[in-house]
């Protein structure tokens, strides 16, 4: 069983936690080439592409013109500060967790394509829809859509088969997702509110919940997908009269 969990725009600047180990990205060359051409760009262009405010832009300004600096890596698993992560709680991980996560984990990312927890990452802010000469004049998510796919299935298919997708649909983009979900079986949990008349998606709960089922799954090292539904946080549940295998429902009445 192998998981998919989206990356944040939140990221930290250090931590202290040990891991078992290191390791270095898939696409750590491609990720090098971005951030070289990102770093020659200004701050007006910066918050252009990226959508976000000068303060950012100028934060990752500097995280694109020290992306070479070894000392500012940290594990991808802990660099990541947004909703999920607050619930996955890595920091508060064992070894075993971290090694069985470094097995069964991937987290999407648009600067690095697909990694590894305990792949070794730079801070850093990227949108999908940026274009770059280094990604041959396409945006990132055509680029790295050939690659990235052939690797997800690639991995999967040498465990056993099945894909746990908690990532939001926006990384789904990243891939030939039609093409993933013939070749893998993709197991794709919801997590709605009850709202009396009808059940709606909360996002911040959403997320809170794609992160604490993570966490679910790497504690108790599940293997089987029956296993999944014994979940529970914060009032959310499954309910078998919602859904259907590939989409479980986790409802908080």
């Amino acid at each position: 069983m192998q998981i998919l969990l989206a990356s944040a725009k939140i990221m930290n600047a250090s931590t202290l936690v040990d891991v078992p180990m290191k390791s270095k990205p898939r696409f750590q060359e491609q990720a090098g080439q971005f951030a070289l051409e990102l770093s020659t760009w200004d701050t007006s262009r910066l918050m252009k592409e990226l959508k976000c405010s000068h303060a950012i832009a100028q934060e990752n300004q500097q995280r694109y013109q020290s992306f070479w600096n070894e000392t500012e890596q940290l594990p991808a698993i802990l660099a990541y500060f947004g909703q999920a992560y607050k619930y996955l709680k890595a920091n508060s991980f064992s070894q075993d967790d971290l090694t069985f996560a470094q097995r069964h984990l991937f987290i999407t990312s648009f600067l690095y394509g697909l990694l590894r927890p305990l792949d070794m990452i730079h801070p850093y802010r990227m949108e999908g829809k940026v274009k770059l000469d280094a990604a041959e004049n396409k945006n990132l998510f055509a680029y790295l859509k050939p690659y990235l796919t052939d690797m997800l299935i690639e991995e999967v298919k040498a465990d056993d088969g099945i894909l746990i997708h908690l990532a939001t649909e926006e990384f789904e983009h990243l891939f030939d997702w039609k093409r993933v979900c013939q070749e893998v079986k993709v197991i794709q949990p919801l997590f709605y509110v009850d709202k009396g008349d009808t059940i709606k998606v909360v996002s911040v709960h959403a997320k809170s919940c794609r992160g604490a089922m993570t966490r679910y799954i790497i504690q108790h090292q599940i293997s089987q997908l029956s296993d999944i539904l014994g979940f529970e946080l914060e009032g959310f549940r499954y309910d078998s009269n919602y859904g259907d295998e590939l989409h479980p429902h986790f409802i908080k009445k």
